[in-house]
């Protein structure tokens, strides 16, 4: 299929995304395959159209181009634009040029430059040292980031450095082209000290989309992410690395479900108990009563809820009647855990570490969450029971520097590539790995990862990941067979609600959240 003109990204639309290496070869097919000069004019052409479109009232346009091809895509746009601010008899297009070393632009950027100068572009010279307090600083309506692409990583300190770090600060809006300069393309990582941007961001992502653009600093670091292929014929599934999306917003309940359908028929949730007051002084029952309730919304057909402090514990809860509440050493007879999805670590504690074995041998299948990772980073043997288990049979949800724990490494080696880290913990352990964070990642053995498009800041808060916890518990419950789709459903219809927030009832809540949640 041939797409044509810039698009933009949704996250109910599966989008196939593609490294830098993968990326190259499918660049070089299609020189191959075009004249000289084809795939450039193209991509500036977009460029300049989405420029318009994003932006239809800028006049002072400012495009900053560097040595390689992503210069030349932005020469090739800042010629369109000039031409059309010339028709429409105002406005002003500059473009500052940025030559490290001396260097010259290869063939194709070097035609688009010339062809710049003869349209009457005004091209300056641009040099860090010599330039800040930087030509755009005022006067300027829009940004054109063509300085680097996917080029140039890691990004040294020096004059390119400083470039990019000002326009990835800057106030006003910037338009990158293919990537935002200093940002990993492949796995969403940039300068950790960069200023936070001041400005609206946009960028298009040419021929292939990329992964970085979607998880990590790339979330906020691309802002609004537009693709275009370039006209290209799209035949290169096979050299994905992760997938983007691909669900529509979830509304779904039971009401069209069979009528002869009943509580059996939507799988039972067991959720383990979290760590009692009387346990050092630090209650944590609340996490594993927000994972219950959320399981209870989520359409779970019976749902068990262990008791933390067992002698103090209420016959019921009569603010969630419908929860069956255990004890531990109820829920933890094997026959009982084979036959229900259970969750577990969400508030567990120190203890949830000596009640896990039982749970990872017997259980029907598992999600695991929180202290119980803590548990099973600390005790190898529990590991290799885990991966005795086989493969979608567990998802494990762990946040960055839980993932660096089980995977005996720093965060920032997580947060380096979490599309690595993520899969690694999923062939590791043979589970269905949920890396939660700015471009949640689910991974699984033997499929390609998959990177979620919703969320936001808002889920910043405590108990949120055990609403997740218990919202795939019961997505799992009710459709055991489909534990990859479901947990990327799940993971998709926690982010969403998020999304649509109506802050006027105030910041979202775990208890807000779980009371939303609903059958995916």
């Amino acid at each position: 299929m041939t797409l044509s003109g810039p698009r933009p990204i949704h996250p109910d639309q599966p989008e196939w995304l593609h490294r830098v290496d993968s990326t190259r070869l499918i660049e070089e097919q299609a020189l191959a395959r075009y004249p000289a000069g084809t795939l450039m004019a193209r991509a500036g052409a977009s460029v300049a159209r989405l420029l318009r479109a994003w932006q239809p009232h800028a006049r002072q346009i400012d495009v900053v181009c560097g040595p390689g091809n992503n210069g030349g895509d932005g020469l090739v746009a800042a010629t369109e634009l000039h031409r059309h601010l010339q028709a429409v008899g105002h406005g002003r297009v500059r473009v500052w040029l940025h030559l490290p070393g001396g260097r010259s632009l290869p063939g194709d950027a070097d035609r688009a430059l010339q062809q710049a100068r003869a349209a009457g572009v005004d091209v300056m010279a641009l040099e860090a040292a010599a330039d800040s307090p930087w030509p755009w600083s005022a006067g300027t309506d829009v940004l054109i980031d063509g300085l680097l692409g996917i080029g140039a990583r890691p990004l040294t300190p020096g004059p390119t450095a400083d470039i990019a770090a000002a326009l990835a600060a800057a106030p006003q809006p910037v338009l990158c082209v293919d990537t935002p300069s200093g940002l990993d393309p492949d796995t969403g990582q940039g300068p950790a000290d960069w200023q936070a941007a001041a400005g609206p961001r946009a960028t298009l992502s040419l021929l292939t989309l990329k992964p970085g653009l979607l998880t990590g600093q790339g979330r906020d670091r691309a802002g609004d992410v537009w693709l275009d292929r370039l006209g290209v014929g799209f035949e290169h599934q096979d050299l994905a690395c992760a997938i983007w999306g691909g669900w529509a917003p979830t509304t779904a309940d039971k009401s069209a479900d069979p009528h002869s359908g009943h509580k059996g028929s939507y799988g039972d949730v067991a959720v383990m108990p979290g760590q009692p007051l009387s346990h050092g002084g630090q209650g944590m029952g609340g996490a594993a009563a927000l994972a219950a309730c959320a399981a209870l919304h989520a359409g779970a057909g019976r749902v068990y809820l262990g008791v933390a402090d067992e002698a103090a514990a209420p016959e019921w809860d009569p603010l969630r009647p419908e929860l069956m509440l255990r004890r531990f050493a109820t829920l933890a007879e094997p026959g009982f855990l084979a036959g229900v999805t259970v969750v577990a670590g969400c508030g567990g504690g120190s203890v949830i570490g000596v009640r896990l074995l039982p749970i990872i041998e017997h259980a029907g299948r598992l999600v695991l969450d929180a202290d119980g990772l803590n548990a099973l980073a600390a005790d190898p043997a529990l590991q290799l029971r885990l991966r005795a288990r086989g493969p979608l049979r567990t998802v494990i949800t762990p946040h960055p520097l839980e993932a660096a724990r089980l995977l005996d490494c720093s965060t920032q080696e997580v947060m380096a590539d979490r599309i690595r880290a993520a899969s690694e913990l999923a062939r590791r352990l043979q589970v269905v790995c949920v890396l939660k964070g700015a471009g949640t990642v689910v991974a699984a053995p033997d499929a390609l990862p998959w990177i979620n498009g919703t969320g936001n800041a808002r889920l910043a808060t405590a108990g949120t990941g055990d609403v997740l916890a218990g919202l795939l518990g019961a997505a799992i419950a009710r459709r055991p067979h489909a534990l990859l789709e479901q947990t990327r459903r799940a993971v998709h219809l926690h982010g969403q609600l998020a999304d649509a927030w109506d802050s006027r009832t105030g910041c979202l809540t775990a208890g807000a959240l779980a009371a939303c949640v609903r059958p995916v």
